[in-house]
């Protein structure tokens, strides 16, 4: 049985004090330089990208929780240039390109065994899933097996092939582009994968003087040729470190349970979001939170990521897709959204029983 403060020794009591602000010392100042490493990564890449730093926070969320993102927008707004600028911030990190196309093989993505006639055995030659930033351009043209095969890449790090496990290099970020607006020769992604992207985003058209400096800059270089790296792997995993000690409320932690809930229950949801939307919520909004500069969790981190994070996860009925698509999904969307609020309302609101009632 642990012997009570009040019974410890008056000399031995110094030694725990000492530890514990020592403790909270160096977490505080841990969180503040995780905080000055996620700020001098985003401002390297809004200087590539103009007007988009939220998108690029969320970009950055995925990274810095281990998990992939699916940018769901038209040609020509910087998905490519985003994936690139990303690689080139990190000191050290291995970009990779996969086009994909119907006639694109599994061991196009993972790679294969060649047979070496000089060695007289088979040699693996890695394919290009073995880099720490991939763009997998247009994932929904490639077939059902090929996209397949980037499961076990995005779900377990590692790549299985001939029977030989291989781990993939660390960070390991997967970044794939749809084109919503245009489905002929497409696969779309089965509910198992899409569930497998952390974040699904857009970056979107940018605004006028955005569009404006990116002709005038572009004229005689590209922003990329002149990018330089200003983050290391090491500060990465530092960041991610920091991320799992971001404080999260046992009140929020219910609360976010019960919102992801409620997508289980709606009238307009076929299967809602998994356990591992509630993981990957849960863990987004600790690493918002660090981007911001915070060391805990509010409400408006989860508020601002539920779409982000979950939508993707849900399958809506027959109905429920017919009406978005007569007149506007984001507002469908938008409206699906403020719908679970209200069956989960809040922390703090005087309707929610969770506040009142913390331990219920």
């Amino acid at each position: 049985m642990a012997t009570p403060i009040r019974d410890t020794p008056a000399d031995s009591i110094t030694p725990v004090v000492e530890r514990a602000l020592a403790d909270r010392q160096d977490g505080a100042e841990r969180f503040e330089r995780a905080s000055e490493i996620a700020t001098r990564f985003v401002d390297n890449i809004e200087s590539v990208i103009y007007g988009k730093r939220d998108e690029i926070k969320l970009v950055l969320t995925a990274l810095a929780c281990g998990g992939h993102v699916l940018l769901e927008d038209v040609p020509g707004t910087a998905k490519t240039v985003l994936a690139r600028a990303i690689a080139g911030t990190i000191e050290g990190a291995t970009p990779s390109r996969i086009q994909c196309t119907p006639d694109l093989q599994p061991t196009d993505v993972t790679g294969l065994s060649i047979f070496d006639q000089r060695s007289r055995d088979f040699e693996f030659r890695p394919g290009p899933v073995f880099a720490n930033v991939v763009l997998v351009d247009e994932i929904n043209r490639a077939t059902p097996k090929t996209q397949s095969a980037l499961l076990e890449a995005m779900a377990e790090y590692q790549v299985t092939v001939d029977g030989v496990t291989r781990e993939l290099p660390s960070p390991f970020l997967l970044i794939a582009t749809e084109n919503p607006i245009e489905y002929e020769g497409t696969f779309p992604l089965p509910e198992a994968q899409l569930d497998r992207f952390f974040l699904r985003t857009a970056l979107g058209y940018p605004g006028l003087e955005d569009e404006l400096k990116i002709l005038v800059e572009q004229r005689f270089v590209h922003p990329l040729d002149e990018l330089r790296p200003t983050v290391a792997l090491a500060e990465i995993h530092e960041l991610r470190s920091s991320v799992q000690h971001v404080y999260v409320d046992e009140v929020i932690h219910r609360w976010l349970v019960e919102l992801v809930r409620t997508t289980r229950d709606h009238e307009a949801v076929v299967i809602g979001s998994s356990v591992r939307g509630s993981l990957a919520l849960e863990r987004a909004a600790r690493a918002w939170a660090l981007l911001d500069g915070r060391s805990y969790v509010i409400p408006e981190d989860i508020e601002r990521l539920f779409v982000t994070v979950l939508v993707h996860r849900v399958v809506f009925t027959p109905s429920f897709v017919a009406r978005a698509r007569a007149s506007s999904w984001e507002d469908a969307i938008a409206e699906f959204r403020a719908t679970c609020l209200e069956l989960a309302p809040r922390p703090g609101s005087e309707e929610d029983p969770i506040f009142e009632h913390p331990h219920a």
